[in-house]
């Protein structure tokens, strides 16, 4: 039996998103914004209500570390871009794509674009998953066709869910 490409991709967005669950029953606000290291990049109130991430167009080398909270905004951040320019009018800007202040809210945040990429995957044909039409102006997968933007939803969605459960159990162990 031959298994639809679509149905593979969001067999593996379910598989990759039981993880998060998983994390998530015990993510707390704590965790969250906790700074495993000097420098961290991480999530802090801008003084006009809301969240704002660190941030640097050219990546330092090595990469800083990250908080939970920065790794739910990233995740956040490259599925509202995604999702806005793969099947909306096209994403906002950066600085508009803030952390909603707090773990259940990510939780939330994240959950509800993670149900909106998966009722995007769905209908599509094999056709549609070969085009590039839907990735034109993307601004990591632009003439990529757009089943390989999916696949790397689902590897960067596993990568960062794996980075916070790392995290969460650092934070768990720490002695301070």
């Amino acid at each position: 039996m031959t298994v639809a490409r679509v149905e593979l991709l969001t067999r593996q967005l379910d598989l990759t998103w039981s993880l998060f669950a998983y994390y998530l029953r015990d993510l707390d606000d704590a965790a969250c914004l906790w700074e495993p290291a000097p420098e961290c990049w991480t999530v802090r109130p801008d003084g006009r209500g809301t969240w704002a991430a660190d941030w640097e167009t050219t990546e330092p080398d090595p990469a800083p570390a990250t908080s939970i909270g920065w790794l739910t905004w990233h995740i956040g951040y490259w599925w509202t871009t995604t999702l806005a320019h793969c099947f909306g009018p096209g994403a906002p800007a950066r600085e508009e794509i803030t952390w909603p202040g707090g773990a259940g809210a990510a939780g939330d945040w994240l959950c509800a674009l993670k149900d909106e990429w998966r009722a995007a995957l769905l209908p599509l044909t094999d056709a549609e998953l070969d085009s590039t039409e839907r990735t034109a102006g993307l601004p990591w997968g632009e003439k990529l066709p757009l089943v390989d933007v999916a696949g790397w939803v689902n590897f960067e969605l596993a990568k960062n869910i794996a980075e916070i459960g790392l995290t969460q159990r650092f934070h768990a162990a720490r002695t301070d």
